[in-house]
């Protein structure tokens, strides 16, 4: 093994501890890790530091350890956590678990950690203010990113060499990174167990204890092995976010084992039927689906329109709905409950938040298309499982959102992205395929639309991963227990996707109509911007813009007065529709009207 070196940073505000971290390097290595350690210390969630120290030491004697094995115990809140913890030390044999429990909080203002006496609960550090100070250890891989702080990585090196000590026979962790809400509990048997809350976020309280087991006289061996032994820990991973598509596909799997997955089935010619709903006999002549698509719903014509929109939006697979309201209940409720957590623009379509309330999981609102507040919300609100969504394209201003930087937010926090682009497909994008080719970016994760738009049919449809799309024909209830759409609906809306796949021109088309009419009204001293098809004229008062759409019908022009609570109150404005359909002529008669 080269030559390396010990860099410790310790960085403090007026005698107050900010930060620290210390890494293990070759010496190649240090000019590198002493200015990013520098920067880390600069730019923490406590503050700005006045002092930073910075000590290097040559390191001899490296002993090798392999990391302990991980796992991970999923809460929704501190106090389920502390109760785990509990439960935890019981089964690893330690009586009196409450107690150790509640000695925790004396750790909070300690430097280091309290070594406590398993069994008598006697405190064993010679000093007691400072504790004993785990040191002198990293990772042996050094794929370092440059400084950026690893949480799990760095606690699970500690608490390997922390099992390693002699006379320890446990530890329980908790950081003091206000951002940072994750513990662990840690033992020889039980490996490095991970809680996924034991704080609120925000909360700058933390502490660790060790808990010794053994002979009195050999308490100092292990202090210097803590204190003092180089450790380098070897097959380190690196931090796995919690999945929500694994418990999904669990979910799944769990069904089929008890064979109780649904599929939709297509009813085969010839086939007499006795479990549709045609009390009347009349479905055949009038186009009816006689079912629900999980029983007699699903004929050729849906899941031909199943996979023309999947190819469309460029995904897996498709899912239908009645209508684009039901498709955003259906999903919401199906992928977030009681102990989840939905992350909500305020701008949001009425079906989004009635979904949200619906699903009776926790609603977290964020500022409008403001990406660092929807990422301060998700650091500050935790969950089983975390929904994230927004509308592509609002229905009521035409703005649109920023797709790549709310997925990149929704993967650093490991929420699930869902986007509804009613008002975006057959307007977004060079061929009306939406945000995702307007950006030239991938998809969310769930993206949601209407037939009703654009396409000049009726109905709603969810297109994402296989995965999702058969979750949904097992947990979505306005799936399950919805008449699917008549089949005369959905041939009409085939041959609509059909169009706009064939003619993409039609979507420059629109645009061009839409910039027309935006220079029109400028020209004419009205304010009129859009990211879409939809050109908000603000009015304010209520009675003004049903006073001025009233007197716009008079001259011929059906422009809708929006009100409370379509928007808030005293931000009522006059809302215009751009069609590829509308004439030139007809766009500036109707700017001129305005």
């Amino acid at each position: 093994m080269s030559e390396r070196f010990c860099v410790k940073m310790r960085a403090s505000d007026k005698g107050r501890h900010i930060s620290g971290a210390e890494r293990i390097v070759a010496k190649e290595e240090l000019p590198r890790t002493m200015a990013t350690l520098a920067e880390r210390a600069l730019n923490h969630s406590k503050g700005s530091p006045d002092m930073i120290n910075i000590k290097l030491e040559r390191t001899e004697g490296m002993l090798e350890l392999d990391a302990l094995p991980v796992s991970t115990e999923t809460v929704s809140t501190a106090e389920e956590g502390w109760e785990l913890v509990g439960r935890l030390l019981k089964e690893e044999g330690f009586e009196r678990a409450e107690e150790i429990k509640a000695r925790f909080k004396e750790t909070y203002e300690m430097r280091g950690a309290m070594l406590l006496d398993a069994d008598t609960l006697e405190r064993l550090e010679p000093d007691q203010g400072r504790g004993v100070r785990a040191t002198y250890m990293d990772r042996e891989e050094m794929d370092w990113d440059g400084g950026r702080k690893d949480h799990f990585r760095e606690a699970l090196v500690l608490a390997t060499k922390v099992s390693a000590a002699p006379g320890i026979v446990g530890e329980i962790c908790m950081s003091d990174d206000p951002d940072y809400v994750t513990g662990y509990i840690a033992t020889k048997r039980l490996g490095y167990k991970r809680i996924t809350v034991l704080k609120e976020a925000g909360d700058a309280a933390g502490g660790r204890i060790f808990l010794y087991r053994g002979d009195r006289d050999k308490v100092q061996d292990t202090i210097d092995f803590l204190e003092r032994q180089a450790v380098l820990v070897r097959n380190v991973p690196a931090a796995k976010r919690e999945n929500a598509w694994d418990g999904i596909k669990a979910e799944l799997e769990e069904l089929r084992e008890k064979s109780l997955e649904r599929k939709c089935r297509t009813i085969g010619k010839g086939m007499k039927v006795f479990s549709a709903n045609d009390y009347l006999g009349l479905a055949a002549e009038m186009g009816g689906s006689t079912g629900s698509r999980l029983v007699t719903g699903t004929s050729e014509y849906h899941v031909e329109l199943e996979r023309l929109l999947a190819e469309f939006k460029g995904s897996e697979a498709a899912r239908l709905y009645a209508t684009g309201y039901m498709a955003n209940v259906g999903t919401i409720t199906a992928l977030a409950g009681k102990d989840d957590v939905i992350f909500s623009d305020e701008l949001n379509h009425a079906s989004i938040i009635d979904g949200a309330r619906l699903s009776g999981a926790k609603i977290v609102v964020y500022k409008h298309l403001n990406m660092a507040d929807l990422e301060e919300k998700l650091r500050h609100h935790y969950g089983r499982r975390r929904l994230a969504v927004s509308d592509g394209v609002f229905s009521m201003d035409g703005d649109m959102l920023n797709l790549p930087e709310f997925l990149a937010v929704c993967k650093r926090h490991g929420a699930i992205s869902m986007v509804d682009e009613a008002h975006a497909n057959g307007v977004i994008g060079k061929t009306g395929r939406g945000l995702k080719e307007y950006f030239g970016c991938e998809a969310a994760e769930v993206t949601v639309g209407t037939l009703s738009k654009a396409f000049g049919a009726e109905g709603g449809f969810v297109t994402g991963s296989r995965l999702l799309c058969d979750y949904l024909a097992n947990r979505s209830r306005a799936f399950i227990f919805s008449t699917a759409m008549s089949v005369e609906s959905v041939k009409t809306a085939i041959r609509a996707v059909k169009t706009l796949m064939a003619h993409p021109e039609k979507v420059e088309e629109l645009r061009g109509k839409v910039k027309l009419l935006c220079a029109e009204l400028k020209a004419r001293g009205i304010e009129a911007k859009t990211d879409s098809a939809i050109v908000p004229i603000k009015i304010g008062d209520e009675a003004e813009a049903v006073r001025k759409s009233e007197e716009l019908r008079a001259k011929g022009f059906e422009v809708g007065a929006i009100r409370y609570p379509s928007v808030a109150k005293g931000k009522a404005r006059l809302r215009i529709a751009v069609s590829a359909a509308h004439t030139e002529e007809a766009l500036k008669e109707l700017a001129r009207a305005i």
